[in-house]
């Protein structure tokens, strides 16, 4: 397990005792943010023809 990923969990956790639901609604929520920045960055390379 990368560091990163130990910092992620952590930080989850700590969201979930300190906000309860709230907290677990709000990291669904900044998943879902990243999920579609991901896929806005591979559409935008895709489109200008940058491939492997």
């Amino acid at each position: 397990m990368s560091m990163e990923m130990v910092s992620d969990v952590t930080l989850a956790s700590v969201a979930v005792r300190v906000f309860g639901r709230d907290g677990v609604l709000l990291l669904r929520k900044v998943a879902a943010a990243g999920v579609r920045a991901g896929i806005s960055e591979l559409r935008r390379h895709a489109s200008r023809g940058e491939g492997r």
